[in-house]
């Protein structure tokens, strides 16, 4: 099954792909389910139920704003942040909540009708939801299960029990180049002689034409430059929730743009790209707008090495050279992501943060070779060392906040990223560990991680560092 490179890069809010985006996302297709029923009309009250990782770290992830933001109608992409807060407060002030876009004003109680049970999983997927529609006398109008699987896709309960379980997700098409691996991949573009992104771009041409994948690409582009551009100059101190955290990416960047003597070159040129990713997960943090990379927690790491290709490395290139660096770069760490979502899983809550910054570490590994003019097995190679360094990697968000440590962890990831690239283009492409084997080794090890280190805020850092 193919998974379009648009399932990759999502735009959404922040800050978390699956416990924001996807619970907002699961609830507009609640909406939807209730309109094809003919039943939305005959609403009086509706009630949502979280469980396992949603409801541990459900009000840190904002959760219970996404669910409400959800069933008023607003859509991830479309969403502007500070307009939904806003709506979203009104409902938890007045008790009442439109469902969707004209749809009936109901009775909402936030108190009462958006229920955390931190004791409780479901047993298809530690990210469950469920939501259920009244009439006036209190009987079920329509109630389904839904489940966040990461990177902001979600299953209902019948797709997710289906086999195989991605195909329920996909837009199905019958694309050019097929392939369930990096083998396959690799195998693909000798037989037909083309490079990693130019047979990603042809299978993409099955989704939409050219001048519309092209648009898109730029487009998600264009949200993780005023992601990453917003955290360089925002102004705030700190940022949302109880850690007071400050922001530091506006004067890591400025110390960097101002760095002379010992602290130019290359070292000027990696706090930079840390700079980068620190500012985009800071937006993330603070619930503005971000692209999915392969998540919201690692949203920083493919625009800070992208940014390092555009903005450092290639700066004085025209905007259409740019273009196919932008292009080449995506198109090439969407079908490495694509071969996670596949075959393992781009979900904290399944994987730990392995299936987070390791994946998007591993992507951009990958984009960054391709646009150095790598060979396909150069590639492939910097994505298995991407991923090789960063296994085990847990998933332990202290106060359930995606703050620390998943801030430095996307300069962290971006950094190896670099190295990993560079690594590989030091060889010949021939490796000993293949992709594939990483990609197996990272989904044996998620399986093998206790539920504590997988998002749920009770191990880990998240359990022996103190905060007041």
């Amino acid at each position: 099954m193919y998974y379009s490179v648009f399932e990759v890069f999502r735009i959404g809010v922040g800050p978390s792909s699956s416990h924001t985006v996807g619970p907002m996302t699961a609830a507009n297709t609640f909406l939807a389910e209730l309109g094809a029923q003919g039943v939305m009309g005959d609403v009086k009250r509706v009630r949502a139920r979280l469980y396992g990782s949603l409801a541990l770290t459900g009000v840190g992830h904002a959760t219970d704003f996404a669910v409400i933001a959800g069933l008023l109608g607003e859509v991830p992409e479309d969403t502007d942040p500070l307009i939904a807060h806003q709506r979203v407060a009104l409902v938890r002030n007045t008790k009442t909540l439109q469902l969707g876009c004209g749809g009936p004003a109901v009775d909402f109680d936030p108190v009462e009708d958006l229920v955390f049970h931190k004791d409780k999983f479901l047993a298809e997927h530690p990210n469950g939801m469920l939501l259920e529609a009244f009439d006036g006398d209190g009987a079920t109008l329509h109630h389904n299960a839904y489940f966040s699987i990461g990177g902001g896709a979600v299953l209902d309960r019948a797709a997710i029990t289906s086999e195989p379980r991605d195909g329920a997700e996909v837009d199905v098409r019958a694309v050019r180049y097929p392939f369930a691996n990096a083998a396959e991949l690799l195998a693909q573009c000798q037989r037909h002689n083309l490079s990693i992104p130019d047979l990603i771009w042809q299978n993409e041409l099955a989704y939409q034409d050219e001048d519309a994948t092209r648009q898109r690409l730029l487009k998600v582009w264009s949200v993780m430059q005023m992601s990453l551009d917003r955290g360089l100059s925002s102004t705030e101190e700190f940022l949302p929730g109880g850690l007071k955290v400050r922001r530091r990416a506006p004067t890591l960047y400025r110390k960097a743009c101002e760095a002379t003597g010992k602290r130019t070159g290359d070292f000027r040129a990696m706090d930079t790209v840390s700079a980068f990713a620190i500012a985009v997960n800071e937006e993330n943090a603070s619930g503005g707008k971000v692209v999915t990379a392969p998540t919201n927690g690692s949203a920083g790491v493919i625009p800070a090495v992208l940014g390092y290709v555009t903005r450092l490395m290639h700066a004085d290139e025209d905007q259409a050279e740019l273009e196919r660096y932008i292009t080449r770069f995506l198109l090439t760490s969407a079908g490495i992501g694509m071969l996670y979502k596949k075959n393992a899983s781009i979900s904290a809550a399944e994987m730990g943060c392995q299936g987070e910054i390791g994946v998007s570490c591993s992507m951009a590994a990958a984009g960054l070779a391709a646009v150095l003019g790598a060979s396909n097995a150069q590639i492939e190679n910097a994505a298995e060392i991407g991923m090789e360094h960063n296994l085990g990697m847990t998933c332990d968000p202290i106060g359930g906040l995606v703050q620390v440590p998943c801030i430095e962890r996307n300069s962290m990831g971006a950094m190896k990223a670099i190295n990993a690239a560079r690594l590989a283009m030091a060889s010949d492409g021939e490796h000993l560990v293949s992709l594939d084997a990483v990609i197996e080794t990272m989904r044996q090890t998620g399986q093998d991680l206790q539920s504590k280190y997988k998002e749920t805020s009770t191990g880990g850092l998240a359990a022996t560092v103190v905060y007041c």
